[in-house]
């Protein structure tokens, strides 16, 4: 973070330094974790549901902080802010306090952060790009930042810190020789995105698809595209709405802003698309990359096709941003999987393949995993797994979408299906009404169940997909059968 003093992180977030008299400077990086506390920084107080942040106060100043962001008063130097109001009812379901002081320090750090980009935006200064989309934000962000990282110190958050708190907390990690902040944006309900984008108001937005994640929050496809059009709405008129041109939902979005608009996609409307696209036997995508520019063609290295549309969209942002086509064709090339249990591919020595896709899911992530699987498979030549759990806050469409992504299972010929926990076992039933051709779909009730299965009729040359929404922990399976390798190796 920039260098602050304790009175202007009180006048940025509208609290009062407390047992500070103002002119402590913050130096270092700002942190929630008291661990992670080093000298110089700021520790941010959140309660919880388990531990409230306010009793590590004085752990944080022992390791180096220079003061604290709280909501009451503490024995430590500190800024307390004030009550945060509506925001109350999101707080709770992030952090888990029920007295509003969860939301009051996720108010004050959304107001340092939003500090710390005016103070870098301007002629020359910080650009902000925000992603968003029911499916590939995180690979895209990566995408962006490594075109993007030789033209200037850029930040991007690692993983999926795309909320509330990881959203502010990414923020903060700029500097007076930060480029580009790419920033990835989730949302739980209306509004949510536009409170991201007050925080850090982009100049670019990119908005990938419109899909099924979170449709029991939104109700309908149509109440995600509301709220993810708060992205292209926020932009400035000399801002760039990067849309994709091949899901109707978000190209429509074009009509939700004043900043220009470019397309990307394989439609021949696209101004960045992507012809002659092909997949290897590995599920690594070739194809031409068109633009204004000329053309160039572009072999990336990550797993599945769908990744050629996020390709498309950091494209379009690191030549919006100045960057040469040769450039931007080398950094796709040479871009590489960053964030973990996402498309995470992994050859055992004994010849199975692990695709660890485990860190979240909806039905179109899901379908694009299969396919990837399908297609690793080849013809016949691979045996192909796919041990799938739960694909939560669907909510009535659930029943109908686990059963939708069976059918597609049986229809891609994938030889063992796995459904794990009994919320999930409407994937094996839409795999038996579509008719697997012998290939009978198998539902255990737990991860135990499913690694017991796994151990006892894997063979050389399986290729195994793992994949469901987070809380159902299906990353354990992965885990278990790269551990199982070690261990043969030991």
């Amino acid at each position: 973070m920039i260098p602050l003093t304790l009175a202007e992180i009180a006048a940025a977030t509208g609290g009062r330094p407390h047992h500070a008299d103002g002119t402590e400077t913050v130096t270092g990086s700002v942190e929630f974790d008291s661990r992670r506390v080093g000298p110089g920084g700021l520790f941010v107080a959140l309660p919880g549901e388990r531990v409230d942040g306010h009793d590590y106060a004085a752990t944080a100043v022992a390791a180096g902080a220079v003061g604290v962001l709280a909501a009451r008063e503490i024995d430590a130097p500190s800024v307390i802010v004030p009550p945060a109001g509506t925001a109350h009812e999101r707080s709770v379901a992030l952090t888990g306090d029920t007295d509003g002081s969860g939301a009051a320090v996720l108010a004050g750090l959304a107001r340092l952060a939003r500090e710390v980009v005016d103070r870098l935006s301007g002629p020359g200064g910080l650009t902000v790009v925000g992603v968003t989309g029911s499916s590939g934000k995180t690979s895209t962000k990566d995408l962006i930042a490594q075109v993007l990282e030789p033209m200037g110190t850029t930040v991007a958050p690692p993983g999926s810190f795309n909320n509330e708190l990881g959203h502010p907390w990414t923020v903060l990690r700029a500097d007076h020789d930060t480029r580009h902040l790419v920033l990835e944006m989730s949302a739980r309900g209306p509004g949510h995105i536009r409170a991201l984008c007050d925080t850090a108001p982009p100049r670019i937005g990119v908005v990938l698809n419109v899909g099924s994640a979170h449709l029991g929050e939104f109700g309908s496809r149509e109440g995600i595209a509301a709220t993810k059009g708060e992205l292209p709405e926020a932009l400035p008129t000399d801002g760039v709405a990067v849309l994709n041109a091949d899901d109707p939902l978000v190209a429509a979005m074009a009509e939700r802003t004043t900043a220009r608009v470019v397309l990307v996609g394989e439609s021949e409307h696209a101004q960045i698309r992507a012809v002659d696209v092909a997949l290897d036997d590995h599920a690594r995508a070739t194809f031409t990359l068109v633009t204004p520019h000329g053309e160039r063609r572009v072999r990336l290295a990550l797993h599945g096709g769908h990744h050629v549309g996020n390709a498309l969209s950091a494209a379009a942002v690191g030549l919006e941003l100045g960057a040469d086509l040769d450039d931007v064709a080398e950094r796709l090339r040479d871009a590489r999987r960053r964030s973990a249990r996402r498309m995470e591919v992994t050859d055992r020595a004994d010849g199975v393949t692990v695709v660890n896709d485990s860190y979240n899911a909806n039905p179109e992530s899901v379908a694009a995993a299969l396919r990837t699987l399908a297609r690793m498979g080849g013809d016949g030549e691979r045996r192909t797994w796919a041990v799938l759990g739960l694909m939560g806050e669907l909510g009535d469409d659930g029943e109908e979408e686990h059963e939708r992504t069976g059918r597609l299972a049986a229809r891609l010929g994938i030889d063992r299906l796995v459904a794990v926990d009994e919320q999930a076992g409407g994937i094996q039933h839409g795999a038996r009404l579509e008719g697997t051709d012998g290939k009978e779909p198998v539902l255990v009730p737990d991860v135990e169940a499913a690694i017991a299965l796994l151990d006892a009729e894997l063979r050389p040359g399986d290729v195994v997909l793992v994949k469901a929404s987070k809380v159902a922990a299906l990353w354990r399976v992965a885990d278990a059968l790269l551990e199982a390798e070690l261990e043969a190796g030991a």
